[in-house]
């Protein structure tokens, strides 16, 4: 924990709804494990400064899903690259070292997913060449089945002998497994093929909101025995509130929090810039219903919490009496723990 965020705390330990949100995110290492604006927008990723000013530290940015064929994501991956090495104050990372020496010159450290195994090509080797190039997360299905497994929107088919020889290289090379958007199924077999702990980077509870994305307490549990960590996102549809409310959000995060413990939690918001839906994706969910089922997206579109909104997550939860070590993991702590165990 940031030594002014100790202070502060120290000052305010009898009434912590005191708590500034500028000190907590200036004390605070805070970890968003997934980015999801549109992929039409990855060409102006001056959209990061809305995170660096939010005072994250780490974001995980998405450069490719299933919806797009696999070129797409060398193009985005090639071009966000570039973008990132030669933009003042941000920084690439690859390790927890590196993400620390960005954070210590005052840059914000910025690594990729990507979200399913199409962008492979059907080639195993492709997962080494997406490391080499800073992906340092992967799901498996982004919501109907491919190659590799079964989609959460889909009859989930199970791990497929391919998405086994993933799992097994993504442990090899140092890539963080994922079993965000994945059938149930799927999402158990991966768990038991994976030697490294396993990530839900933006998975909310579905005991608490009943949609397909979401993920049910077995999952959860399964995830946390593996020593990884359930990522809590702030999108609508998933926490149940048209409003987009914090305190929405941090009902799953409590949820999960009773389920499976602080070492497990973490947050992955999801975020995309509401201009996006303007911009197009509203017509992309409703133009892909095998990705989007209409009974599963309903019309009032995507909304979700931005990331100045973390910080205010990490106040809520202490004004409800969580103690400052668990809010620290579940703002970035866990999600770190995982990354210094599985990256190389």
């Amino acid at each position: 924990m940031g030594r002014r965020w100790k202070e502060s705390l120290g000052r305010v330990s009898s009434d912590r709804l005191i708590l500034m949100s500028a000190t907590l995110a200036e004390g605070a290492f805070i970890w968003d494990a997934h980015a999801g604006f549109e992929l039409r927008c990855i060409n102006d990723l001056k959209i990061l400064q809305t995170w660096k000013n939010a005072g994250i530290n780490f974001v995980s940015i998405n450069v490719g899903y299933d919806v797009n064929e696999w070129h797409k994501t060398i193009e985005n991956l090639s071009y966000a690259r570039d973008w990132v090495s030669k933009t003042k104050g941000y920084r690439l990372a690859g390790t927890v070292k590196e993400i620390d020496e960005a954070v210590a010159d005052a840059d914000m450290a910025v690594a990729f997913d990507i979200e399913g195994a199409k962008a492979l090509n059907d080639s195993i080797e492709m997962v080494r060449i997406y490391y080499d190039l800073g992906v340092r997360q992967m799901l498996f299905a982004y919501n109907i089945n491919n190659a590799a497994g079964g989609g959460c929107h889909d009859e989930d088919s199970g791990l497929t002998a391919f998405g086994r020889s993933v799992v097994s290289e993504m442990n090899d090379v140092g890539m963080m497994v994922d079993c965000s958007h994945c059938g149930y199924r799927t999402t158990l077999e991966i768990m038991e093929n994976s030697r490294d702990p396993v990530v839900f980077s933006h998975s909310n509870a579905r005991k608490l909101w009943d949609h397909e994305r979401n993920i049910c307490d077995e999952q959860a549990i399964r995830c946390a025995n593996t020593g990884g960590v359930v990522g809590v996102n702030g999108i609508s549809q998933f926490t149940g509130d048209r409003e987009v409310k914090i305190s929405s959000m941090v009902a799953h995060i409590e949820y999960y929090l009773t389920l499976i413990g602080d070492e497990h939690v973490g947050i992955g918001l999801d975020y995309f810039q509401q201009s996006d839906a303007g911009s197009g994706f509203e017509e992309t969910v409703s133009g892909n219903t095998s990705y989007w089922p209409k009974h599963q997206y309903q019309s009032e579109g995507l909304r979700c919490v931005d990331p100045p909104q973390i910080i205010k997550i990490g106040e809520e939860l202490l004004r409800r009496n969580y103690q400052e070590t668990t809010v620290e993991k579940i703002l970035g702590g866990n999600f770190r723990r995982v990354a210094e165990q599985v990256w190389k």
